[in-house]
């Protein structure tokens, strides 16, 4: 399979077929995001998930069950959560088990529970006592500033309309870029993309990066399987495409810190290089 030279063609092309793919999904994630600052009980948000503890990483990942949005369209619903008292790591937990819960990674249903509950988990660990105090004023403070005295429509059309600002034109020069670059990110597909763990590696790194629609690593693994790739680098795709991408990280970026970033990249960084290592395994 001979890959197409990136350019500008190929990066409206990809952002315009990925665009008609999330945009409900991505409208109903601004409009989530913008409700609940406007209208999010803060106490009970700040009691329920506001806490560094499992209780709460486990509640922010049940609330995702029923979402099962992509990584990006999932990021204005967790930046809301957080400016309206959630924790890092419930937010986390909402904003993975959105992406991870999909009929492709369903297979894989319990390695992806156990993974995204830990992560969301250990993020709340990462963080000193000093930390999580000061964390808790200033997420006090935050809502305290930016709590309607009188939530309105307005006032949710008004966050709505910041969020839209704020975060569609960074989304659509990566995904963009994402798109012209595609060719790059994706070697021709074949045989010699074979189960080294160089390629598993390489796979993970890819995965990380690249923004995708619910469900779109299937149609993405089969393709790669059927011109032959490994199993060991289809596995790694399979279980980094959905997680994260490079705009919803640089979305979150918002609200949550370089660390927590850092830490949510190399846990899924790894999981897809195990992932791939398994497959190779157990001979998948």
């Amino acid at each position: 399979m001979t890959a197409a030279l990136p350019s500008w063609q190929s990066a409206v092309d990809y952002a315009l077929a990925y665009g008609k793919a999330i945009w409900q999904a991505m409208v109903l994630g601004l409009l989530l995001g913008s409700a609940l600052q406007e209208f999010a009980p803060r106490a009970w948000i700040a009691r329920v998930l506001g806490q560094a503890s499992f209780r709460s990483v486990a509640l922010g990942g049940l609330l995702a069950i029923p979402g099962m949005m992509c990584t990006c369209c999932a990021a204005p619903v967790v930046i809301g959560l957080r400016r309206a008292s959630a924790s890092a790591a419930a937010a986390t937990a909402f904003w993975l088990g959105n992406t991870v819960l999909n009929p492709a990674a369903l297979v894989f249903m319990g390695f992806v529970l156990g993974w995204y509950l830990a992560r969301g988990y250990l993020i709340s660990r990462l963080s000193q006592p000093g930390d999580i105090a000061a964390l808790r004023t200033r997420l006090s403070q935050a809502a305290a500033e930016s709590a309607p005295e009188t939530p309105s429509i307005k006032g949710w059309l008004a966050r709505f309309a910041r969020l839209v600002m704020g975060l569609i034109p960074e989304y659509l020069v990566l995904v963009l870029i994402l798109g012209a670059t595609r060719t790059w990110l994706f070697p021709s597909a074949g045989p010699a993309l074979g189960n080294d763990l160089g390629w598993i590696a390489l796979m993970s790194a890819v995965g990380l990066l690249f923004v995708i629609p619910t469900a779109g690593e299937v149609p993405i693994v089969q393709a790669m399987l059927a011109l032959g790739v490994g199993a060991g680098p289809a596995a790694a795709l399979m279980m980094t495409l959905p997680p994260v991408s490079l705009p919803s990280l640089a979305m979150t970026g918002k609200v949550f810190s370089i660390r927590v970033l850092a830490m949510i990249s190399l846990v899924v960084l790894v999981m897809g290089i195990v992932s791939g290592l398994l497959a190779v395994l157990f001979k998948f």
